[in-house]
């Protein structure tokens, strides 16, 4: 299940895409435009800052900017640095130690399949894609 921060992260970077003059957006104004805690936001923005996905300036005229044009960014970028991992099962996440069950396990091509179906999907989504509402 993706946790509230990776669906907020993603309703900000929509935000800042739909402001189109590509200005430093204030954060308190996508916090009242999505609904959303701004305290809590700050928090969801930082991973993202981290991340060199967007950009903060602050004092007057300050706010945050994307630093790639929305067709750039994917769905799936934005999950793996705000939920970490997407794996369904901890022995195919990237950092797991090798399964001593794997040689025999019945069930990891299952998981193998479902988790590549998951990637290729918020791999093959981009913000621009959101915006614009080609899902």
């Amino acid at each position: 299940m993706i946790s509230t921060k990776g669906r907020y992260a993603i309703r900000f970077m929509i935000d800042l895409a739909e402001q189109h003059d590509g200005l430093p957006v204030p954060l308190e104004d996508v916090a009242l435009r999505q609904q959303i805690s701004k305290k809590y936001l700050e928090t969801v923005v930082n991973f993202l800052v981290k991340a060199k996905l967007v950009k903060g300036a602050s004092g007057k005229g300050g706010g945050y900017r994307l630093l790639r044009s929305p067709a750039d960014y994917t769905v799936g970028e934005i999950l793996k640095i705000t939920e970490g991992t997407l794996a369904t099962v901890a022995c195919l996440d990237e950092d797991a130690d090798i399964c001593p069950r794997e040689t025999f396990c019945k069930t990891l091509p299952m998981w193998k399949k479902y988790d590549s179906m998951v990637h290729d999907f918020f791999y093959n989504i981009t913000i621009e894609d959101l915006v614009n509402g080609n899902i």
